[in-house]
C-alpha cells in the first residue's frame, strides 16, 4: 500500500498518511510522496479544499528515526532543506484551504505538519507533543515560527523545551487548536467543516491565507496596504459579485471558487 492516500469526495481531496504500523513516521519515500500529493491537489481545479489526516492509532510520530540513527549530522540539513521545508511551504502557499484533522498523537514533525495547517481540528484521543528535546534537537518543520504565533511565546517555549504532551482538549483551550471532537463524531465533523470551506468563495480564502501568510513579517502599514490590494482583488472576482447579488436577492450564494 502507498504510504499516502488520495481520494476525492465532492470537492475534497482527502489525503491519509498510511504508515499505520509506524505511526505515520515520515521516510524520505513518504514525505516526497505527500509533497507530489499536494502539488496534484494545488493544480486540480476541482478540488476546493484538501484534508489531511492519518490512518490507524496517530496523525504522526514525525521523522522516522530508524531512517537517520546512524546517519552524521549533515543528513538533517538535507532532510530539511529538501523534504520538510519543502512540504511546509507548499501547504501555506497552496491558493486553497487546508484542514488537518488529527486523529491521534501528532509528535515532532508531525505536530508541526498539523499546526502549519489554516484550520486544525482533533479528536479527543489526540495529543501534541513537541518531542524533540527529548533527543536533543530543535523544533523544526516550522514549530519554532507556529507555535509561539498560536499560543504566545512563554507557553510555546516550555511546552518545547519540556516536551510536555498536549491533550487536545487543552490544546484547544490554549488556542494551538480550532476545535476538539469526540472520537465517534470526529470524522463526520470534521468533513462537514472540509465541504463548508469547499463551498464557500475560496479564491477569497486563498486572498486570506496570502495576507495572513504576509502578517507574519509586515509593520501594520504594510499589512494595511496588503489588505488594500487583496480586498481589491477580492472585490473583482465572481465569487464577490454572486455573494452580494445572493445578500440582496435573500438566497443562498452558488460560489465557484473564482
Amino acid at each position: 500500500m502507498s504510504s499516502v492516500l488520495l481520494e476525492t469526495k465532492n470537492q475534497v481531496a482527502v489525503i491519509t498518511l498510511n504508515r499505520p504500523e509506524k505511526f505515520n513516521a515520515f521516510n524520505r519515500e513518504m514525505i516526497l510522496l505527500l509533497q507530489k500529493t499536494l502539488d496534484e491537489c494545488a493544480s486540480d481545479k476541482n478540488i476546493r479544499c484538501i484534508y489531511i489526516t492519518g490512518n490507524g492509532k496517530a496523525f504522526s510520530a514525525g521523522q522516522d528515526l530508524s531512517e537517520v540513527a546512524l546517519e552524521d549530522a549533515s543528513v538533517f540539513t538535507e532532510m530539511l532543506s529538501e523534504y520538510y521545508n519543502p512540504l511546509i511551504a507548499r501547504i501555506r502557499n497552496i491558493k486553497k484551504p487546508i484542514l488537518c484533522a488529527v486523529n491521534g498523537v501528532a509528535a515532532g514533525a508531525g505536530a508541526n505538519i498539523a499546526l502549519c495547517c489554516d484550520v486544525v481540528v482533533a479528536a479527543s484521543c489526540s495529543s501534541f507533543i513537541q518531542a524533540f528535546s527529548k533527543i536533543g534537537l530543535i523544533p523544526d518543520s516550522g514549530g519554532t515560527f507556529f507555535l509561539p504565533r498560536l499560543i504566545g511565546f512563554q507557553k510555546a517555549s516550555a511546552i518545547m523545551m519540556l516536551g510536555d504532551k498536549i491533550s487536545a482538549i487543552e490544546a484547544e483551550r490554549m488556542g494551538m487548536i480550532y476545535k476538539v471532537f469526540s472520537d465517534e463524531s470526529f470524522a463526520e465533523e470534521s468533513m462537514k467543516i472540509a465541504i463548508t470551506l469547499s463551498e464557500m468563495p475560496t479564491k477569497g480564502l486563498a486572498y486570506t491565507k496570502q495576507v495572513l501568510n504576509q502578517s507574519a513579517k509586515n509593520s501594520l502599514e504594510e499589512q494595511l496596504q496588503a489588505e488594500d490590494k487583496l480586498q481589491f482583488a477580492a472585490a473583482q472576482t465572481k465569487d464577490y459579485a454572486e455573494g452580494v447579488k445572493a445578500f440582496l436577492e435573500k438566497r443562498n450564494p452558488d460560489f465557484i471558487g473564482e
